[in-house]
């Protein structure tokens, strides 16, 4: 087991570890446990050794000069390296060669403590295990890991408590389990405050204080010191002040109950701590302006730090009350810490909580402050109690002299400049003394307000909402009845036992009927209770059932990526038995073009890569350049000194010949100049004889300059008269083409603007037209809607009169029905044939004097009918009458008015009398509605 171990170590392989170990543990969990806890020893000893060794390595290649010249800068290739990396040397060689190994160490500590988890006969090794992996994460800052180490932990304390039926569970009762166990949590809150992780350390706390409910037992009172050494740690790191002092008054307790070897200067200085954490508490609460919701969690949270500090409350009661700073103090004093502390903080603590000065209380504070800031230090006697530093409570005094100084002052002044009160408080400025007083006015611990403009400060209040105004009924209360109560005596009462003799039996039947109910109500209490915890077991058991089944659904899903896991990794193993195979080939071709054959140990290593191949390559040509580099540096080192030697022979033979020459060049330099002079005087001499003979024509020569001279003066003036004409030419020619372009230019502007003027005339000419030809045809189609609007009222007068006759004629036939006339027949038509007539004749000619006022697009419109505007407009365009329309029944109307009435009777009337079937009559009974009513 030791080399399967050895060989996971060496090959990284943590889960084949963690199933080996498993495995094991099931074999000799039962028969030799010892086995099992030094192979796991030996496992973690490896691993441990490994990482360690990574460290060392990292650090050796970081401190590890490896340069040839000392005075040289980076190499090309490091800096290279190092810019396209983005990380440092340091960076690179953890991430290369530690990081591995710690990943590879955390997961050794995982598995070894999930196999170790709830095992009774293991109990030991788990704590032990659980240290070193604390120890790791605070050696290494490894916080996140922290965390996650508290997190698992944390589980398998509540699997613990969650199945109980386990085999070989840890008694939590047993003395050495709880302290195995206490230890643990203890280490694991030291380690959190030591990485500043106060989170993880309260939580801590809470693991803590509930194992010790859990048990029902209090720890060594060793522990109770480091428990609340680490509390007030938290509380004043999460500016808890309150809670802060009050478990700096338990470890008080507890140093002064069961140190005996504690020293007078130690309990000078946490008693000096206790009073100065007390009085840091702000002196006024935060539940004035609270909301109900808060005041509700601002219960809970008092309640819980309660439980954490170890203070028994009652739920009911209101724990803000009990736990106070009033109370604090207060107990302080009764408790004679107080009296314990330091001169310093005891007239403190007098002037900051007794004494009224007004004026001089900042000034008496503040030497105070000053000797406290100086006192503390480690104690000697305690040594698990941290270092006391009483100079971390100074601002939190001088903030409490400054709410002392405004409350009293706000009792003795109504009005106080600004620059007055910024002398009397030397601690802060203004600004800081104007934000402690808004709070302080919030919470309704003094009232005050601040006028810039004026620079004055004004305290008290004057409205209604004051303090005094709200409580001064009650206190009026109270005092009356005191004063009642010491005026008026209550006389004691005569007992009435004679009075309840008669009504005892109704009593006692009331109060057996009550103990009968209570009863029943008990058991049905019971009752619920029991359904209640079955339905809990119940609902545990399902709990249970499903939390195996995702167990082992995940158990199951495990062993398939474990599959998966293996073929992944025989797929690599091929890919790398496949490079290095290429590898070799690529080895051996780098050799056959090399004069020096390469080693035949690299050839059959294992482990060569291409990567390998290619560094090896790059070294060599390395090798081959520095050594040219060599060569080059010792051939011109040669052909130095070469050159220097020829340089010194040469130098006075270089000497000599520059002395012969300059005396050769001195006789040339003299010969040249005598031959020079000798050549001017020569060349003078002629030009003195040319000149002799050339004077004697001089007049000649003027003569002709002169002739010339002329001759070319008159040319020019010719010349120039000829191109002054050409110019005014040119000019008299550009200024006429202006002059034409301008008037062409004017006559087509004067063109455009005329045919501009023309088609704007055109298009207000037509719009004219259309806006009158609009008014003409609204006008024409109004009279046409005024004449079919007449038209429809004829119709209907001319029906209302035709219906009027028609409902005489009916009811003069219905009277005539017994006594038919003399030749017709009282079915037929013909007895009104006349009347109808008639009408018809007169609604004719009326029609006809209309219709012939009208035009001939005017009578198109079939009378008694409304003709749409499109087809008017059709009819307009087409100068024709339109086609006769159909009516409802398919035949055609015509245009003539007097066939209308005549038409609707015959068609719209024709209805059976009396259910005669098919006979046709004009005869309807008068109960027959009209036509257009509801009765149809």
């Amino acid at each position: 087991m030791f080399k399967y171990v050895e060989l996971c170590v060496d090959m990284q392989r943590g889960r084949f570890a963690k199933d080996g170990l498993i495995q094991y543990r099931i074999v000799c969990q039962q028969v030799n446990v010892t086995s099992l806890e030094e192979v796991i020893k030996h496992f973690m000893h490896l691993s441990t050794e490994k990482a360690e060794q990574a460290c060392n390595q990292a650090q050796a290649l970081e401190e590890a000069l490896d340069v040839d010249d000392l005075e040289a800068d980076k190499r090309p290739e490091d800096l290279m390296l190092s810019y396209v990396s983005g990380e440092k040397g340091k960076d690179r060689s953890d991430r290369e060669l530690v990081t591995p190994w710690f990943k590879f160490l955390w997961e050794t500590y995982r598995t070894v403590l999930e196999i170790l988890r709830n095992n009774s006969k293991l109990e030991a090794l788990y704590a032990m295990t659980a240290h070193r992996a604390f120890q790791f994460c605070k050696q290494y800052k490894r916080t996140t890991e922290f965390r996650r180490l508290c997190e698992i932990i944390r589980n398998h304390l509540s699997n613990l408590n969650k199945y109980r039926d386990q085999r070989d569970r840890p008694d939590l009762s047993a003395p050495e389990s709880l302290q195995l166990y206490l230890d643990t949590r203890f280490e694991q809150l030291k380690i959190a405050t030591e990485l500043e992780l106060w989170q993880e350390a309260f939580r801590s706390v809470e693991d803590i204080h509930g194992l010790m409910c859990m048990v029902k037992k209090t720890p060594k009172p060793s522990l109770m010191v480091v428990y609340y050494a680490k509390l007030t740690e938290i509380f004043r790191t999460s500016d808890s002040q309150l809670y802060h002092a009050y478990a700096w008054l338990k470890l008080f307790t507890l140093q002064k109950s069961f140190n005996k070897n504690l020293s007078q200067k130690d309990l000078q200085f946490i008693a000096s701590s206790v009073v100065l954490a007390a009085l840091s508490v702000p002196p006024y609460k935060h539940k004035r302006s609270a909301s109900h919701l808060q005041l509700e969690n601002e219960k809970e949270r008092n309640l819980r730090m309660a439980n954490l500090i170890r203070f028994n409350l009652d739920h009911k009661l209101d724990n803000g009350e009990v736990l106070s700073r009033s109370n604090l103090l207060s107990e302080l004093v009764l408790k004679g810490v107080l009296s314990c502390a330091t001169q310093e903080v005891k007239d403190l603590y007098h002037l900051l909580e007794h004494d009224f000065l007004p004026m001089d209380l900042a000034s008496k504070i503040q030497p105070f402050l000053t000797k406290i800031s100086y006192l503390g230090g480690k104690l000697s006697s305690a040594p698990s109690l941290p270092e006391v530093q009483l100079s971390k409570y100074v601002p939190a005094l001088e903030k409490l002299a400054t709410l002392r100084l405004l409350q009293q002052v706000s009792q003795v002044y109504q009005t106080l400049k600004i620059e007055s009160l910024s002398q009397m408080i030397p601690f802060f400025e203004f600004p800081v003394v104007e934000r402690i007083s808004a709070d302080a006015v919030k919470y309704n611990f003094i009232a005050m307000k601040v006028d810039h403009m004026k620079g004055v400060v004004l305290f008290g209040n004057s409205g209604l909402d004051s303090e005094g105004f709200q409580d001064h009924l009650v206190i009026l209360a109270e005092s009356l009845n005191k004063a009642r109560a010491k005026i008026h005596t209550p006389a004691k009462k005569a007992p009435k036992l004679g009075e309840m003799l008669p009504s005892l039996a109704d009593l006692v039947e009331k109060e057996h009927k009550r103990l009968l109910a209570r009863k029943s109500i008990i058991e049905n209490r019971k009752e619920a209770q029991e359904l209640l915890l079955l339905e809990v077991e119940r609902n545990a058991e399902m709990r249970r059932k499903k939390q195996q089944q995702i167990a082992e659904e995940e158990e199951k899903r495990r062993l398939a990526s474990e599959i998966e896991k293996r073929k992944n990794q025989m797929i690599l193993d091929e890919i790398h038995d496949k490079e290095i195979a290429q590898a070799k080939a690529l080895l051996e071709d780098v050799g056959k073009h090399r004069k020096k054959k390469l080693r035949k140990s690299v050839l059959d290593g294992e482990n060569v890569t291409k990567q390998a191949i290619m560094e090896m390559a790059l070294n060599e040509q390395l090798r081959e350049r520095q050594e040219m580099e060599k060569k080059l540096q010792k051939l011109a080192k040669t052909m130095d000194y070469l050159e220097r030697a020829k340089r010194e022979e040469a130098a006075p033979l270089i000497e000599a010949a520059f002395e012969h020459r300059l005396v050769e060049e001195k006789l040339l330099h003299e010969r040249e100049q005598q031959l020079e002079v000798e050549l001017s005087r020569q060349r003078h001499d002629g030009d003195l004889r040319e000149k002799n003979r050339l004077t004697r024509m001089l007049d000649n020569k003027i003569i002709f300059q002169e002739r010339v001279t002329s001759l070319r003066q008159v040319e020019y003036d010719r010349r120039r008269v000829e191109r002054e004409d050409q110019i005014q030419q040119m000019l008299h020619t550009r200024k006429r083409e202006r002059e034409a372009m301008r008037k062409t230019m004017f006559f087509v502007q004067n063109e455009e603007e005329k045919q501009r003027k023309m088609e704007e005339e055109e298009e207000a000419r037509k719009r004219e037209e259309a806006e009158r030809q609009r008014k003409i045809d609204e006008e024409r189609r109004a009279k046409l809607d005024e004449i079919a609007e007449k038209q429809r009222q004829r119709e209907r007068e001319l029906e209302e009169k035709e219906r009027k006759r028609r409902e005489s004629l009916l009811g003069r036939s219905i009277n005539g029905f017994s006594e038919p006339t003399v030749g017709s027949h009282p079915l037929e038509p013909g007895a009104v044939a006349p009347a109808t007539a008639a009408t018809t004749a007169s609604a004719a000619a009326t029609t006809k004097s209309d219709a012939a006022a009208t035009t001939a697009s005017d009578a198109a419109a079939t009378a008694g009918k409304y003709v749409p505007k499109f087809r008017r407009e059709r009819t307009e365009d087409s100068g024709q009458a339109p086609p006769p329309e159909l009516d409802r029944w398919g035949s055609s109307r015509h245009d003539d008015p007097t066939s209308q009435p005549s038409d609707r009777w015959r068609t719209e009337d024709r209805r059976p009398s009396f259910g005669g079937g098919g006979s046709r009559s004009t005869w309807s009974s008068s109960r027959i509605p009209p036509r257009g009513g509801s009765g149809r």
